[in-house]
């Protein structure tokens, strides 16, 4: 073996060589998403004590239907990317996120006694998922966007994650277990990205400002609290998201600073009557997201692969 073959074999950042890692029964990482068999045992765990299962669920959902739009969209690189080494790390986070989701949207079914994590994936409506609107914000396949998106939303759920280590629902901390260790990958790619465009060229220094002018709007809404929220963090399961919100300044200060970049002046997206994401309020660019995510499931209900 060359040194250049095993410097490769030994780097966990790898994108090629995370893909080609196995979980559980020697399945494919890329298959199934990010070990989610490994947790399967804890989704019909009973709901912790004094804990109302139905805000349980809903918490649950927000966290899952994040995971699972901003996957969404990432897949939306697959064959667009610039390079393809990059291609594969957006598949891989996509990926990772799916994996997180689909325990999350399994859990969230077992405690309603509604179906399984397919039916809310599949057959829920836009006013029923609860995902922030960074998750569902489409890039226009402007690569400056999609990392400055990610950067953002991971640098927040990597906050929110190590804090659910200690949730009291065993599922919540399963996921924060295995998550923990993806989104802190998934934010130094994002990091690397922002600072090799914004400390590059005039060019792409002027293209990567603009994309976090677009995205930062929607930073607000990530350290609003719900009633759900609130109340969970009360009872040890959930997290304040306004807790974490000194944390994520300084991560996204010190990123920017070696980007030479500029924190954007730009007024926060309001709710709508005091709602917004958490409570089904969307943007219209959901409805996109919906419509392909969920087209074949609902054109053929009932069909396996």
């Amino acid at each position: 073996m060359n040194a250049h073959a095993h410097a490769e074999e030994e780097d966990a950042t790898n994108a090629y060589q995370s893909l080609a890692e196995t979980v559980g029964h020697d399945d494919p990482r890329w298959a199934f998403g990010s070990g989610v068999e490994d947790v399967q045992a804890e989704i019909t765990s009973p709901v912790p004590e004094g804990v109302d299962p139905a805000d349980l669920a809903q918490y649950c959902l927000m966290v899952g239907d994040d995971a699972l739009i901003c996957s969404q969209r990432l897949t939306e690189w697959v064959s667009n990317a610039p390079e393809l080494e990059e291609e594969v790390a957006l598949a891989n986070i996509a990926l990772d996120l799916l994996g997180q989701a689909r325990v999350l949207l399994a859990r969230a079914a077992h405690v309603r006694g509604d179906g399984d994590e397919d039916t809310i994936a599949y057959r829920r409506t836009e006013s029923e998922f609860r995902n922030v609107a960074l998750a569902e914000l489409g890039d226009g396949l402007d690569f400056g966007r999609a990392v400055a998106r990610l950067l953002l939303f991971s640098t927040w759920r990597l906050a929110l994650l190590q804090r659910l280590l200690g949730s009291r629902d065993p599922v919540l901390a399963a996921v924060a277990g295995k998550g923990v260790k993806e989104l802190a990958y998934h934010r130094d790619y994002a990091a690397r990205w922002v600072v090799r465009l914004g400390d590059g060229t005039p060019t792409s220094h002027g293209r990567m400002q603009a994309a976090l002018d677009v995205v930062w709007p929607h930073a607000e809404e990530l350290f609003r609290t719900s009633d759900v929220e609130r109340r969970l963090a009360g009872a040890g399961v959930a997290v304040d998201p306004a807790d974490v919100r000194a944390e994520v300044d300084a991560v996204l200060d010190e990123v920017l600073a070696a980007a030479t970049l500029i924190r954007p002046q730009r007024p926060a997206v309001g709710t709508i009557g005091g709602r917004g994401g958490r409570q089904g309020v969307h943007t219209e660019q959901l409805g996109h997201v919906l419509a392909e995510m969920q087209s074949l499931a609902r054109q053929h209900p009932g069909a396996t692969w």
